[in-house]
């Protein structure tokens, strides 16, 4: 006993490996070295060599396991005899709190529980420690998960997994080192990824009420405003990284997809009596598998729609715009509930509308979203620079299919085929071959507005107009005289952009295109687009990702029957003549004495 004593008296940092396995194996074998508990725990510590942490977590580990389901819950401290008897208070149940507050099994069984909760702060100050070493993480992090799963006797501890959670989040440690683990281990599990969602939930109040305490206090202390945004945009972008990591609860949900990490099923071996009995039976039918499953889908819904009304950074906002047509709302309880969120970021224009179209057209398309002005909203991000954008593969695709309808009146295809028209002088040679598809599908879809191929002035015509004055403004009216277009390309009103009034010239121009693929391509204009039986509409996925790099290799896979040549009496010594350029000289002077 004396030796022990001695022991124990040592500085902690005069330990050695082998005397912890001893305190390790002594705490195991008998209730007399109980003092050896807190000795381990304060080996539990980021300062502590990785070997010393690892050893005393295994002893700690070992000691608890089997005494979980006899430990009383944080809140059963013998101090709470005192507290006021409430009228909801059975006798029996307060008699047996009073006899049992001087019960020393009982006081020992209360002060095991608040070394247990100590253990478990200490494993979560040295899992988010930047000085732990990856394989210490995933040590703790499997026995934090292995108390997840034993500590509620076969139900699932939400209060440490939430703890744990709220940990990695607000964790100075790159957080792709736990969602790795996580991911790999324990996403699989049906009840890991609904509390999961629940927990993600909580953490967007607090973030969204810290928002709120920030805006109160920006006039009050700009650092300090500045500061507290710069935390909540890494606790914001932490939160979408988990979300985007939990699988999405699927439709039609397997067995292998119930596989749950705490035995919530009724499989546990205890057999509790009277009240216990019957609200753990309420409990384990709450979480059973199958109402998870049921319930999956609505936390989903509530965990991504509360993380949608954050302040989002720009980088998470685009990342979410571009996925969450696939990720999100096909498993969402009630998609219209995005409604707002894709209105509003299909208003704000630029790259951002173009990565909402796909959303909100989903939303349109197959849950009855009515937008009034969403082809003015369209009309308006055809620009240039949405033909170079990185997702201008998925807009053009769905850009084709909006205007898809037979039903749309002729003005509005009149519209978008001569804006697209004028487009394809600016654009790149693949922007011109996805245009020239495109403008191909309307003049074959709507026959009213065919006569834009082609469309001669006709002065008779002219003079049966200017007769007729004002009478005949609803009769659409003819050239006047040649090089005039009617179209207004800077018109945002449909109804008011003259397209009806024009013609398709600028696609006569691209037959003279520098590029041949284009110029080539423009002849597909040619053939009767309104015999629909002798047609086919053209794939526009087949254009929509094209670059100078894809062109380029279409081009020298080609093959050519005929080269055209060039003969020259005189070989050349620039690329173009004087003449070709009046003013300009394209040879090199060459220095004295220098051939």
């Amino acid at each position: 006993m004396a030796s022990i004593l001695s022991k124990k008296q040592k500085k902690k940092e005069k330990y050695t490996l082998k005397e912890l396995k001893s305190l390790g194996r002594d705490l195991l074998s008998s209730r007399a070295h109980i003092n050896n508990l807190p000795l381990l725990l304060t080996f539990v510590s980021p300062e502590s060599p990785p070997q010393f942490v690892v050893e005393s977590l295994l002893s700690l580990q070992s000691f608890f396991t089997p005494l979980l389901s006899q430990l009383p819950s944080t809140s059963s401290h013998p101090s709470s005899a005192k507290r006021p008897r409430s009228e909801d208070d059975d006798d029996d149940s307060s008699k047996t709190k009073k006899a049992g507050a001087d019960d020393p099994e009982v006081i020992f069984k209360a002060w095991l529980r608040s070394k247990f909760d100590e253990f478990v702060k200490l494993l979560l100050d040295v899992l988010v420690s930047e000085q732990s070493e990856d394989t210490l993480r995933d040590i703790v992090l499997g026995t934090l998960m292995e108390f997840v799963k034993l500590l509620n006797v076969g139900r699932f501890h939400s209060s440490i997994y939430h703890r744990l959670l709220n940990a990695i989040i607000h964790s100075a440690v790159d957080i792709d080192l736990f969602l790795d683990i996580l991911t790999s281990k324990y996403f699989k599990y049906i009840d890991v990824r609904y509390f999961t969602y629940i927990s993600m939930e909580k953490f967007v109040k607090t973030v969204e009420a810290s928002v709120l305490s920030a805006d109160r206090s920006a006039i009050e202390n700009k650092e300090t405003e500045n500061d507290m945004k710069d935390r909540l945009e890494v606790s914001i972008r932490k939160i979408y990284q988990v979300l985007s990591q939990i699988p999405p609860p699927e439709k039609q949900a397997e067995k292998s997809q119930h596989e749950m990490w705490s035995g919530s099923d009724g499989s546990s071996s205890e057999k509790p009596t009277d009240k216990k009995k019957k609200n753990k039976e309420q409990d384990s039918c709450l979480l059973s598998p199958t109402t998870i499953a049921k319930r999956m889908k609505l936390k989903f819904t509530k965990a991504w729609i509360s993380f949608l009304r954050l302040p989002l950074p720009l980088d998470v906002y685009k990342e979410v715009l571009a996925s969450i047509h696939q990720t999100v709302i096909p498993h969402l309880s009630n998609p219209a509930m995005l409604c707002d969120f894709l209105t509003k970021s299909y208003d704000i224009g630029g790259v951002v509308s173009v990565m909402a179209l796909s959303s909100l057209f989903i939303l349109m398309t197959e849950h009855g979203l009515e937008y009034p002005n969403f082809y003015e909203k369209l009309y308006a991000l055809l620009v240039p620079s949405v033909f170079v954008a990185k997702h201008r593969s998925r807009f053009l695709q769905l850009l084709d299919a909006c205007l898809k309808s037979p039903l749309l009146p002729a003005y509005l295809a009149a519209s978008f085929a001569k804006k697209l028209s004028r487009l394809s002088l600016s654009v790149p040679p693949s922007g011109s071959l996805v245009i020239t598809a495109l403008i191909y599908n309307l003049l074959r879809r709507h026959s009213s507005i065919n006569h834009l191929v082609h469309k001669e002035p006709d002065e008779n015509a002219n003079e049966a107009n200017s007769g007729a004055g004002e009478h005949n403004e609803s009769q659409p009216k003819t050239y006047k005289k040649l090089g005039i277009d009617y179209f207004n390309n800077q018109e945002s009103d449909l109804k008011k952009t003259g397209a009806l009034r024009s013609s398709l010239w600028e696609i006569d121009t691209l037959r003279h295109h520098y590029c041949p693929p284009v110029s080539r391509f423009v002849s597909s204009l040619e053939t009767d687009l309104t015999n629909r039986a002798k047609t086919t509409e053209m794939k526009i996925e087949d254009f929509s990702s094209g670059s100078y790099a894809t062109i380029f290799g279409d081009e020298i896979r080609r093959r050519v029957k005929q080269v055209p040549l060039a003969f020259y009496k005189v070989v050349p010594t620039s690329l173009f003549e004087d003449s070709d350029f009046p003013g300009w000289t394209f040879s090199i002077p060459q220095e004295e004495g220098k051939c």
